[in-house]
């Protein structure tokens, strides 16, 4: 199956691309983009079919976000957050079911953001393990939750945040609590100004006694169940594919055009160059095949597909960082400079490092298999 109408996604893309400078330029977020992907129908693409959605698995779903992050990596990566909460609710169904058929309801009409927003200051990411600082305190009529999350990916655009907290109980339970991004409590700090990906918003998030109710059954810390869309995680190194066949495409225009005079001809018809822009190919299709390929099996429901995410992830990362890098070096100067969009490619591609699992993670779990767990 196709996410989206296919001539619809060339045109989506290209009105992504003419506003992806000046959103970098001033970390502003990219609220028209937004409703280009809502209005294609991509925000609800990976709704199940039990639900009226079109079901889209993690194949398609890899390719769209390829696309979308030659447009905008920031657009790609908030709408990779909203589309893997709805492949989690279509795996393992955990919503209040009146709260997810409002949500759909209301997706209908507007884009609806979802994020789960699961670290914190001190905490760093739940997958290395330790209790949030954030904490859900029962009450008369529900819940209420308080805290801060930090790298809060499309902040400022979320409808709903689904927040890792812990209870307040003698025996503290975890779990993610839904809150409405319109709930009295909440603030917006405006901490994200990195290098890359500078219109995802990913600011703090500060809950004070915010309501919200529980989005799945609350697990002891040593009970948690990985979050039911882990497969879908390899979908999301696949909006950098974007990113590095931009890098790429820029550097061919470059050499094409940049006809020095003690040459009186195009760089691109020096070997070396040749020889460069073949490794940068190789490794962008390496990479592509790599996770298009690991996608395929999960889909097919191959069982030991699974298993490969982390290494497929840390080499097709390992690929496109590599590929930009190399771009930069054969461009010099000019792909250095502001004007040219080499050097924001080359930003946002470094973004691709820090997404879960990390390099470290992934080498030290393999090892330690290989090594029979000493």
């Amino acid at each position: 199956m196709t996410t989206v109408a296919a001539p619809a996604l060339p045109d989506i893309v290209r009105e992504l691309a003419a506003r992806a400078g000046e959103h970098d330029r001033d970390g502003s977020f990219p609220f028209e983009g937004i409703d280009l992907v809502h209005s294609a129908g991509i925000l609800t693409s990976t709704v199940h079919r039990r639900y009226g959605g079109r079901g889209a698995g993690v194949g398609d779903t890899a390719r769209l976000l390829a696309e979308l992050g030659r447009g905008d990596p920031s657009v790609a990566l908030v709408t990779a957050m909203t589309l893997f909460v709805h492949a989690g609710q279509g795996e393992r169904p955990s919503w209040p079911k009146e709260r997810y058929r409002e949500v759909l309801a209301e997706s209908a009409d507007r884009p609806v953001l979802i994020n789960a927003l699961r670290v914190e200051p001190a905490l760093g990411s739940p997958s290395r393990g330790g209790l949030p600082e954030t904490v859900a305190r029962r009450t008369g009529d529900g819940w209420r939750v308080t805290g801060r999350k930090i790298y809060s990916t499309g902040s400022v655009g979320l409808r709903w945040m689904i927040v890792w907290a812990r209870t307040d109980e003698p025996e503290p339970r975890v779990g993610g609590f839904l809150v409405r991004a319109d709930s009295p409590g909440i603030e917006i700090e405006p901490t994200w100004d990195h290098l890359g990906l500078r219109a995802s918003a990913s600011h703090d998030v500060l809950f004070t006694d915010v309501p919200a109710e529980p989005s799945l059954e609350l697990s002891t810390p040593d009970s948690v169940r990985p979050p039911a869309a882990q497969s879908w995680q390899l979908a999301l190194p696949a909006l950098y594919l974007g990113v590095a066949r931009n890098a790429l495409d820029w550097l061919v225009g470059f050499l094409r055009e940049r006809v020095p005079s003690g040459l009186g001809k195009p760089l691109a018809t020096l070997p070396r160059f040749h020889t460069g822009v073949g490794e940068i190919a190789t490794a962008i299709q390496g990479a592509e095949e790599l996770l298009f390929g690991l996608a395929r099996r999960l889909d097919d429901r191959d069982p030991d597909a699974p298993a490969r995410i982390g290494v497929a992830k840390a080499l097709a990362t390992r690929s496109l960082i590599a590929a930009v890098e190399q771009a930069l070096a054969l461009a010099g100067n000019p792909g250095l400079s502001r004007h040219a969009p080499l050097q924001r490619y080359y930003r946002d591609i470094l973004c691709c490092r820090v997404h879960t699992p990390q390099d470290d993670a992934v080498v030290t779990g393999l090892g330690r298999t290989v090594l029979g767990g000493t």
